[in-house]
């Protein structure tokens, strides 16, 4: 007798039973609805898959994912994830997270999960400001930036996500926007699909303490003007139809030329195997310089538990598995001085 094939799930599939408790207008709805219908697509049996989030608006996440779902403390879930994936490497991993949570109190552990390069995804939601807390300024803020935390203007340089990202060695690094639901999706599925520990940033919107912080990438002439659209093996030029510009190479440095004032020889063409070039391009931005979306870097390397549960095999099969209660029971004692 021939096996059933299983039902091919659906978005709903992937929708819990919980009110969706974000203001209304907030780009989490769209990102939401954009990482359950690409669920589906992924490969990976539904109760193979976990969402693991720290504090702030993104980390109601995994309560409306009928998934698996670890909503832990604040910055903590890119730690919390590798042990996880230590556990339970049969598992699907998503880390969801925002520019508070990850980038501040959270530094520290996104960096190591990034240099480990645990396989898992990091969802990133950057709105540039604290919005559960009510409107403090962020690890993202622009300099500058006046909020109820800065009255006279933040005197912090911003991070930049992609770059702190690169700078920590992770093997893939993405942007995307949340109101650009086709190349969210997209950018989504790649991600998933990385082997290593692959870094997403979703450009959102927080309509309510920083309303239309990325609309320069939201208004259909801006986002045509300014927006670089990164394909592997494509030139890196942008613009409208009729004034295109392009990135040439001036030194070691990038410059913005008129792309038909230059031999088509000369444009630079992106290479997401580079990952000089990912961080030259994730340091681009305006005034002078387009915004870079779409997949900067994604490269091959070990892959930490790998490496850690072989560790772990290797000593097993040498000296044999160890006993917890004989070691507690053993003679050995500490002397503290």
């Amino acid at each position: 007798m021939s096996v059933a094939e299983a039902p091919k799930l659906t978005k709903k599939d992937f929708e819990s039973d919980q009110d969706v408790r974000w203001c209304p207008g907030c780009g989490d709805y769209a990102i939401l609805a954009a990482v359950q219908k690409t669920m589906p697509d992924i490969g990976v049996p539904k109760d193979n898959i976990i969402f693991i989030s720290g504090i702030g608006c993104s980390s109601r996440f995994p309560y409306y994912m009928n998934t698996w779902g670890f909503h832990t403390i604040h910055g903590r879930a890119p730690a919390i994830a590798t042990g996880l994936r230590l556990a339970r490497p049969d598992l699907k991993v998503f880390v969801v997270t925002g520019d508070g949570d990850g980038l501040s109190i959270g530094g520290n552990h996104m960096l190591h999960v990034l240099r480990r390069n645990v396989n898992l995804t990091v969802l990133l939601f950057n709105n540039r400001i604290y919005g559960l807390t009510k409107g403090q300024y962020s690890p993202t803020s622009e300099l500058g930036k006046v909020t109820k935390s800065t009255p006279q203007g933040s005197s912090d340089r911003p991070v930049n996500p992609l770059s702190f990202a690169l700078g920590a060695g992770a093997t893939f690094v993405a942007r995307t926007i949340d109101r650009d639901v086709k190349h969210m999706e997209e950018m989504i599925k790649r991600a998933a699909a990385h082997q290593g520990t692959a870094f997403l940033e979703i450009l959102q919107n927080c309509n309510v303490f920083n309303d239309l912080a990325w609309n320069v990438m939201y208004e259909k002439e801006s986002k045509a003007q300014h927006e670089l659209r990164l394909e592997h093996g494509k030139p890196l030029v942008f613009g409208p139809q009729g004034a295109r510009k392009a990135l040439v190479a001036d030194g070691f440095r990038v410059k913005v030329v008129a792309a038909d004032s230059v031999p088509e020889s000369q444009i630079l063409v992106h290479d997401e195997t580079n990952p000089a070039e990912a961080k030259a391009l994730a340091e681009l931005g305006l005034p002078d310089f387009p915004i870079p979306t779409g997949v900067l870097t994604a490269i091959k390397a070990p892959i930490y538990e790998d490496m850690i549960l072989d560790q772990e095999r290797v000593t097993i099969e040498s000296k044999g598995r160890g006993s917890i209660d004989a070691l507690l029971r053993s003679g050995d004692t500490w002397t503290i001085s």
